[in-house]
């Protein structure tokens, strides 16, 4: 559980990443560090997000893409992981 638990605080990291060089970039439109680090913890976040969701399964209903089942409801829910 403790791997999971780290790879998801890495999406978490990613997530904040991102979050933040939009929040910035909305003030700056044009400053090009700025985007080019945008676009650089994106990428990050979808390769950490794609190896999250390849071991563990989908994170949110939009990383379901088996064509024949309903992947979402195999992951434990938040209340059912364990510390």
């Amino acid at each position: 559980m403790a791997d999971r638990a780290n790879m998801l605080r890495r999406v978490q990291a990613a997530d904040f990443a991102v979050e933040e060089a939009a929040l910035f970039l909305d003030t700056h439109p044009k400053n090009d560090k700025a985007l080019a680090y945008y676009k650089a913890h994106q990428a990050l976040r979808k390769k950490t997000v794609d190896e999250y969701e390849r071991l563990y399964g989908p994170l949110t209903v939009f990383g379901n893409e088996s064509q024949t089942e309903w992947k979402w409801i195999d992951s434990p829910w938040p209340w059912e992981m364990e510390d």
